[in-house]
């Protein structure tokens, strides 16, 4: 989790650096291009065993989600603080936890009310709306946000019906398809070292999925999910000495109390997992 988190602060500080040089769609589809290098194996097989009509129907809404989320992150980036971007990303499982219950039928008990509370107060304390002037970035973050929490939410249904590799490689490759037409339409010739920052964003950002996936296997979330707090450290520490930007305490508190509540639900769900799995002492053992 530790290299995950300087993975991802990686891509942000390297979207960050761009500073809006390529427009925003623009800068999603070349990265999404060169993740297709890596994922190009998987999406042929998947291709040649073919889906049924609703997989396909999943993957284009999901495809529609992950565009917006992308595009809006991408344009984010380019307006507020490394910081304020973590933060702010900090919502997506709060979306996921709250999409849950309202689409999928999933029990949100009391706690679990209390704790997506306190996650929304945290949201609060780092956009502070009404007493600063929000910028375009916040909102458009927000966004991006609430897209990727509904794109979590389809790929938890489309988990069930195909390898999660394959639900991978084919958002990447449906994304790709959705951002070309407003990538083409808006189209600045990038130069050399633009491509190869997009690239790195690529390997930097397939890296930590790998090691997310990696972590989630050999420890669980109780222990995992508390160290993301980190991302916000680094992405703080990038912000003030890579970029000059200040160090916003207000921000460090609100994504404080996102992750403690995010923290607090992964560790109810893995003792109601707990009890659900385990048999009890009476049962046969096979």
């Amino acid at each position: 989790m530790l290299a995950t988190g300087l993975c991802f602060v990686a891509v942000n500080t390297i979207v960050r650096s761009l500073e809006g040089a390529l427009p925003a769609s623009q800068a999603a589809f070349i990265r999404f291009l060169f993740g297709l290098v890596f994922l190009a194996p998987v999406i042929v097989g998947a291709l040649r065993g073919g889906f049924p009509a609703p997989i396909w129907r999943l993957f284009a809404l999901r495809a529609a989600l992950h565009v917006v989320a992308v595009v809006a992150w991408f344009y984010a980036m380019s307006r507020i603080t490394v910081a304020e971007v973590t933060a702010i990303g900090f919502l997506n499982p709060i979306i996921v936890t709250i999409g849950a219950a309202l689409f999928l039928g999933e029990r949100l008990a009391a706690r679990r009310i209390m704790a997506v509370g306190v996650a929304l107060l945290g949201a609060l304390i780092v956009l502070r709306p009404g007493l600063r002037e929000l910028d375009p970035g916040h909102l458009s973050q927000v966004l991006a946000s609430v897209a990727f929490g509904a794109s979590y939410l389809v790929a938890k249904q489309l988990s069930g019906k195909v390898p999660a590799s394959v639900v991978v490689a084919m958002m990447s490759l449906t994304v790709s398809v959705g951002l070309a037409p407003t990538a083409l339409a808006q189209w600045v010739p990038p130069t050399m070292a633009q491509l190869a920052w997009l690239a790195l964003v690529a390997v930097f950002a397939t890296a930590g999925h790998y090691t997310m996936t990696r972590a989630f296997a050999a420890a669980p979330l109780t222990v995992t999910q508390p160290v993301t707090f980190l991302q916000l450290v680094w992405a703080s520490l990038v912000g003030v000495f890579v970029f000059h930007e200040p160090l916003d305490g207000w921000v460090m508190l609100g994504g404080g109390l996102m992750i403690g509540a995010i923290s607090y639900i992964t560790w109810r769900e893995a003792r109601v997992r707990a009890r659900t799995v385990t048999p009890p002492v009476s049962a046969t053992k096979i």
